[in-house]
């Protein structure tokens, strides 16, 4: 009898060498862990140990890629586990992460705090000579990188630094391990027909298909977007309203195992340590260091740029809520949404519901597709041979304008247990040109949390998710576009306050009736989306858009209130949070709920210190779609351009050089004010 091999320690032998799901094993993880470690000890010995003077090629580029069929094992293994840790979770996979989490960071810093690695390193950047553009941009990126990670310190500082990284990365996964099993822990369970009541059948059907899954009567509600949203939205019960939304924003901080409060203080304080440890006096200064923005004050001027922009319109717009809504106590923030949409059925007679019919999800996707071949003349063939990680996942080759093969993209659209909650896009390879020249091409993941077909209906949409998938697309493109030497530069690693141009300028497309016109049909008649319901979305953009701005940057200042302390965090964390976005919050705060023990991208998600990069790139987004708009949203010279100067690009360049590359000159908030239909005095972003 044949041996069962682990499908990581040998070449995949799959179309495009895609990762082998279905030969994956929970078992498999853990062997292939440890032997990637042992083959980079191996190689980190035979660099440091080699005699010859260090150079550009025998030091950053000293890898094993001239052989055919060359791979990363670590880098294999660790992308396709926690990935999935993330799309297709387990206990066991949990329990494996915690177990696996400190030993891969030590082995991080073991290569990152090698003295003699660095001492070439730091060598070869001192002395290199006729590098090109790129190749200076690695060699600068892996110094700093050397050097952000502690290689400077002094023997007590770099064992110091051990420690901080390891509890900070089992305290990260930690987090969203707890906020995971919060998440999927409460239901709302409805018995009565009558407390339906509002609700769209859309809802209603999903919520008795849930039920029916879980061999219940009835109908069950749970806090996953697609379910959570449409109720908040449309239920009449405002006591269950009431419950469902106390139920979201106490994640994190009730009286059991999954309570992140503690959590999340230690994190700020062990990342406070690291920066200090390394010579900045806050977190954010360590961060910003690396960004667009450069340091706090830019971040904080943007910011406050956006409150003294949009606060006095947010007020009118919380002024008309409340005298429209006319409840008999206090306007609580569970009945935002439901007043919310009554008042904008109101004025402009359009609702999400409405165009659901006109969404089915199948129309969205091929109209998504469509988008990309209009502008950049790629198309999309899926291949069910392409092993997947779940049955809900499809799988698609990708084709440049002249035929050749340009990508494999993956879409995961559903809800379901053991997936966090939320849409992001990840790659299971980027793309990079090897030593001979062969151009490795990505595979590319969206995965997302999008309505879920029922045995009665298909999955219809709303408008909102069309806008998420197309989010998520921006971010694909931007990874299936790379054209850059180093995988390091390629596709979205670039710096963190320029990573959502891409995505959300697709977002754009969604209210424009060219686009809509050329997908959103009927599911049953196939009628097109009527141009008079199109035009009601368009004049309705901007309905309570301020309020909007106001929450995204009062999420801004509560990263930006933590993550600039200088000393020891010690306050309360649901005080603290309601006075750190105070400037922003312009209705009553309850003292009972908080955001940040379910705040994943600013705990554990990367963007800590970071979040202001949403609006950050929103005021780019913005400049760059108004291009567009002189030329032509589906002008091919000007998406030609943006895909040149940005979408290939990766991080090779400042993201300003690229930029003003593309746009001819540098982007300013005008664009977004008029968009958002804000007045205000014009200025630099």
């Amino acid at each position: 009898m044949e041996t069962r091999k682990n499908p990581f320690l040998e070449p995949y032998g799959t179309i495009h060498d895609t990762a082998p799901f279905d030969r994956i094993r929970l078992e498999d993880y853990e062997e292939a862990f440890m032997e990637g470690i042992r083959r980079d000890n191996e190689l980190l010995q035979r660099t440091i140990s080699n005699p010859d003077k260090p150079t550009f090629d025998n030091t950053i580029l000293n890898k094993d890629d001239e052989t055919e069929g060359y791979y990363d094992l670590l880098e294999r293994t660790s992308t396709v586990f926690f990935n999935l840790l993330s799309a297709e979770s387990s206990d066991e996979m949990e329990a494996l992460a915690q177990k696996m989490s400190p030993i891969l960071t030590q082995h991080a810093n073991d290569m990152r705090l090698n003295e003699q690695l660095f001492e070439r390193v730091k060598y070869v950047h001192r002395h290199h000579r006729r590098l090109t553009p790129e190749e200076k941009k690695l060699l600068d990126d892996c110094y700093q990188g050397f050097v952000r990670s502690g290689a400077l310190l002094p023997k007590e500082g770099k064992d110091k630094l051990r420690q901080l990284t390891e509890e900070a990365s089992l305290l990260g996964l930690q987090f969203s391990q707890n906020l995971l099993k919060e998440n999927k822990a409460y239901t709302l369970y409805i018995k009565e027909e009558a407390q339906l009541d509002g609700l769209p059948q859309t809802a209603i059907d999903a919520a008795a298909d849930e039920a029916r899954q879980r061999g219940m009567e009835g109908w069950v509600f749970t806090l996953d977007a697609p379910s959570y949203s449409p109720f908040m939205t449309y239920s009449t019960e405002r006591e269950l309203r009431r419950q469902m939304f106390m139920a979201y924003n106490t994640k994190g901080i009730h009286d059991n195992d999954n309570n992140n409060l503690e959590i999340c203080k230690r994190l700020v304080n062990l990342r406070r340590e690291i920066a200090q440890l390394l010579g900045y006096k806050t977190y954010a200064d360590y961060v910003l260091s690396r960004r667009m923005a450069k340091n706090v004050r830019s971040v904080y001027r943007l910011l406050n740029q956006l409150v003294d922009a949009y606060k006095p319109t947010a007020e009118k717009e919380l002024d008309s809520l409340k005298r429209f809504a006319s409840v008999k106590d206090s306007l609580e923030p569970w009945d935002l949404s439901f007043y919310s949409h009554k008042l904008k059925l109101k004025k402009y007679n359009i609702d999400a519901e409405m165009l659901r019919p006109y969404l089915q999800l199948e129309k969205v996707i091929s109209g998504v597709f469509g988008l990309a071949t209009r502008l950049y003349g790629i198309t999309f063939k899926e291949n069910k041979d392409i092993p997947v990680y779940h049955p809900d996942v499809k799988a698609y080759e990708v084709f440049d304008r002249d035929g050749s093969y340009l990508a494999v993209f993956y879409a995961d659209f559903h809800p379901r247990k053991g997936k966090q909650g939320g849409a992001w896009m990840t790659q299971y390879q980027e793309q990079c040109i090897d030593k001979k020249g062969r151009n490795i091409r990505p595979h590319v993941s969206v995965v997302m949390n999008l309505t879920k077909p029922t045995p009665d209906k298909p999955a219809l949409l709303t408008l909102g998710e069309v806008e998420t998938f197309l989010h998520e697309f921006g971010h694909a493109l931007h990874g299936m576009f790379s054209n850059c030497r180093f995988e390091s530069l390629s596709g979205t690693n670039v710096l963190w306050d320029f990573v959502e141009l891409p995505s959300q300028f697709m977002e754009n497309f969604a209210i424009e009736k060219d686009f809509l016109r050329t997908f959103a049909v009927h599911y049953q008649t196939g009628e097109p989306l009527p141009d008079e319901l199109i035009d009601r979305i368009v004049r309705s953009r901007n309905f309570m858009a301020a309020t909007a701005c106001l929450r995204q940057v009062s999420l801004g200042l509560l990263d930006m209130a933590y993550y600039t302390k200088s000393d020891e965090f010690t306050a309360d964390i649901i005080e603290f949070e309601k006075q750190a976005w105070a400037k922003a919050v312009i209705m009553p705060q309850r003292k009972d709920t908080c955001m940040t023990a379910q705040f994943s991208h600013i705990m554990a998600g990367g963007y800590a210190a970071g979040y202001y990069s949403y609006k950050w790139a929103e005021v780019l987004d913005a400049d760059a779609f108004s291009v567009f708009k002189r030329h032509g949203i589906f002008n091919q010279a000007t998406a030609q351009r943006f895909r040149d100067c940005i979408l290939s690009r990766g991080g090779t360049e400042d993201p300003m050089t690229l930029y003003t590359r593309f746009k001819g000159g540098e982007p300013t908030i005008d664009a977004l004010l008029k968009r958002n239909g804000i007045k205000r005095k014009t200025g630099k972003a």
